[in-house]
């Protein structure tokens, strides 16, 4: 059906640059660990203002990611509900807005762990400034690298982590357990999945995640223990406040398990977009190495919990698809991309399932904002960020106008589009935009 509101577009305040930045300001417990792909917390305080929330309201994020809405609904003293279904995600931001360790304490277990760690690979000839160690003729028992199972190794991206800095990371976190059950052991925990992706692993992040330069070496207790400091000094400007903010491991799809009925007065989120973007890659490291990912199975059962919005994360039983056909556009951009397929010669598994996902992603999203219904309450506001696609053979999917579209046929009313920002396309190099899609619930 036709959108009946006038979409709003507004100019963007910022530079597409500055738009999706993190700024220094805004870096207290958003930026312990962020997602890659995370939007700012500028844009969540804008909505909190627009949307007049304060602190008897309740913010839900249905698809909170890493916790930028968490995060920035606490600081802004507004209570909030998060649900995520990547477990690496989920601890993120259950950590994230837990500030009640005492900084001090905190950082006296880190040192002690750090000093442990550097008793043991000293005792084993290793050092860890990230530099090989000259030949050393001395007389001295070889070390065996510690590795991972077999088939948690196989999770990872090859060459993700070089031999030495995992060895090095396997004997921290062995200090580390240690401490489990003890205060401040999750906000560690937290600091070294930090460390790994942006200090100790070969990963670099583009349009998709990839392997850059592979290290021979890399420093591991000393890019943690700065996390952990950091940590401390956000948590003493951060600790006295109480905000309720809490986050489950759920299914989006399923949020009426989760949020209690008329309990949310907003929603501002970010869903995935319908792209070959395999989200789970992105967290792929750390959820292995913290024990998140431990089989193919723990794999398949965490996207199995997803938003089918790319081909690897699509299954022969997925039914989503079934409720697509009540919206027109759906169907024509499936029909598009199945013609575009047969007009190219395309004839892999992946690219036979394009035109499924995109059924799919929009089922999903459907049944997501169906299930959303109950737990709203009379005049919520509603705010996704979300993209337009064009990854599957070029067709383009304007991802925000069909969603508006879903939620009108659902009972939800268009207050309007709002422009965020806009992009380069990868495949086309055409600007794409990203759009904030604003819905009421009239109850």
């Amino acid at each position: 059906m036709a959108s009946r509101a006038k979409a709003i577009s507004v100019v963007p305040q910022r530079n597409n640059a500055e738009a999706n930045r993190l700024a220094d300001e805004d870096r207290a417990a958003h930026d312990w660990y962020r997602f890659v792909l995370s939007f700012p917390p500028h844009l969540v305080r804008d909505y909190l203002t627009r949307f007049g929330m304060g602190p008897r309201h309740c913010v839900l994020d249905p698809f909170c990611g890493t916790g930028t809405t968490l995060v920035e609904c606490k600081k802004q003293g507004v209570p909030s509900v998060g649900i995520e279904a990547n477990p690496m995600a989920h601890f993120a931001s259950w950590v994230k807005v837990d500030w009640s360790p005492d900084p001090d304490g905190l950082l006296r277990r880190a040192q002690a762990v750090a000093e442990r760690v550097s008793r043991v690979l000293g005792e084993q000839g290793i050092g860890d400034n990230g530099v090989l160690p000259l030949w050393d003729t001395r007389p001295r028992k070889a070390v065996r690298l510690q590795g991972l199972p077999d088939e948690r190794a196989a999770l990872l991206l090859k060459d993700s982590i070089s031999p030495r800095p995992l060895h090095k990371v396997l004997v921290l976190l062995d200090c580390l357990r240690e401490q489990e059950g003890q205060a401040c052991y999750e906000h560690q925990v937290l600091a070294l999945a930090k460390a790994l992706v942006f200090s100790v692993s070969n990963l670099h992040f583009g349009p998709e995640v990839g392997v850059g330069t592979v290290k021979a070496d890399a420093p591991v207790a000393a890019p943690w223990l700065a996390a952990v400091r950091a940590m401390a000094e956000d948590l003493r400007h951060l600790r006295g406040n109480r905000t309720p903010s809490a986050a489950y491991r759920a299914d989006a799809r399923e949020v009426g398990r989760v949020a209690a009925a008329r309990s949310v007065d907003a929603v501002i989120t970010s869903p995935p977009y319908p792209n070959e973007k395999d989200y789970t890659r992105t967290t792929r490291l750390e959820s292995v190495l913290l024990g998140f990912l431990r089989s193919k199975a723990d794999l398949r059962a965490l996207k199995e919990g997803l938003v089918r919005s790319n081909t690897r994360n699509v299954f022969r039983a997925d039914d989503d698809d079934r409720l697509a056909a009540v919206h027109p556009e759906v169907e024509r951009i499936a029909a598009a991309i199945e013609a575009r397929r047969l007009e190219l010669g395309k004839t892999s598994g992946f690219e036979r399932m394009y035109a499924r996902v995109a059924r799919l992603y929009f089922a999903g999203m459907a049944r997501h904002l169906a299930n959303l219904r109950p737990v709203l309450r009379p005049g919520a506001r509603l705010a996704y960020v979300v993209g337009d696609q064009a990854s599957y053979l070029r067709v383009m999917i304007r991802t925000g106008k069909i969603l508006a579209d879903i939620a009108e046929s659902l009972g939800y009313t268009l207050d309007g589009i709002d422009l965020f920002r806009t992009r380069l396309a990868t495949a086309t190099r055409e600007q794409l935009r990203e759009e904030v899609v604003l819905l009421r619930w009239p109850g």
